[in-house]
């Protein structure tokens, strides 16, 4: 698809417009979120994700749509595994609930731009490398693999290295000093324990976007696709969080639906040459085995709730 020059500033000024919106009115006044506040800005975010797959559709015709969809039900599913490392995180730090909200923006803000500079370079090592499609499907296949067998996850924020050089390079506070990240006391400005939260959620991230990435130049290198289907599912991510956050301990056969997801996209990578899997097939797959996971999971502990 042969995006222009303004298609891409659209998006990207919707998506800066939003993340404003959200920063300067909806962000005025520390709050908890609520579960309904959380419900409609996940439906707007799914209903945006959507209507760009529209959108997409009518300009390039139903293959790059397709390919959106995919991409965008692959980085949204993967997403879901990301709340419960996020959850894990607040909790290992006991952040209040009324500033994660804000930590999380920040997060997803630092997550669009690393995901930018992936796609990129990711963009460009296949393009001037054409056997690197090989070693990013063999990648995915290993971490699908170690995903399924992978019995409980955990986080050591003790062992983050740029937060160990933080903590090394800057005195930080006790305690949370509301919703700021810096402070300055006599003098000298000095790290709250909300900047450690938000440099252990943006490395975290890192480690997932080496999956996410690959997973979606597995059904398109289109850099406009992988950028938006990557976009618009993150955007959705926060809210996501606090409609989930809650009730993550019933999504029991999640990770092997995701497990499932990425061995498929590393096989489709890695047959590449010998056989195109059509976006179609790859597309209802990734569905078919996200909903799977989830009914599943929802069916076996029916009964603890």
């Amino acid at each position: 698809m042969d995006a222009s020059i303004w298609l891409w500033a659209g998006v990207i000024g919707f998506i800066i417009g939003m993340l404003l919106i959200d920063l300067l009115i909806f962000q005025r006044e520390a709050h908890e979120v609520s579960m309904s506040e959380a419900i409609k800005w996940s439906c707007f975010w799914v209903f945006c994700g959507l209507a760009f797959g529209a959108i997409i559709w009518i300009i390039g015709g139903p293959k790059p749509a397709g390919e959106y969809m995919a991409g965008y039900l692959i980085e949204k599913s993967l997403s879901i595994d990301n709340i419960f490392i996020f959850a894990l995180i607040l909790s290992y730090f006991a952040v209040p609930l009324k500033y994660q909200h804000r930590v999380l923006f920040f997060g997803v803000l630092g997550a669009l731009v690393l995901r930018a500079i992936f796609i990129v370079l990711g963009s460009a090592i296949l393009e001037n490398f054409a056997w690197a499609i090989y070693f990013f499907g063999a990648l995915l296949v290993v971490t699908g693999l170690k995903l399924a067998r992978q019995k409980e996850t955990e986080v050591h924020p003790e062992r983050n290295l740029i937060l160990r050089l933080v903590r090394r390079i800057s005195p930080m506070t006790p305690d949370y000093r509301g919703e700021a990240f810096v402070v300055k006391e006599a003098g000298k400005w000095i790290a709250t324990p909300l900047l450690a939260v938000l440099i252990v959620i943006e490395t975290t991230d890192v480690v997932f976007a080496i999956d996410s990435i690959p997973a979606i130049f597995a059904v398109t290198q289109d850099t406009f696709i992988v950028f938006t289907s990557n976009a618009f599912a993150i955007l959705g991510l926060r809210a996501l969080y606090f409609v989930f956050a809650g009730a993550m301990g019933r999504f029991v056969y999640l990770k092997i639906g995701l497990a499932v997801i990425l061995v498929f996209v590393g096989i489709k990578m890695l047959i590449s040459d010998l056989y195109h899997i059509p976006i179609g097939l790859s597309l209802g797959f990734i569905a078919t085995a996200l909903t799977v996971s989830i009914v599943a999971s929802l069916r076996a502990t029916r009964e603890v709730t």
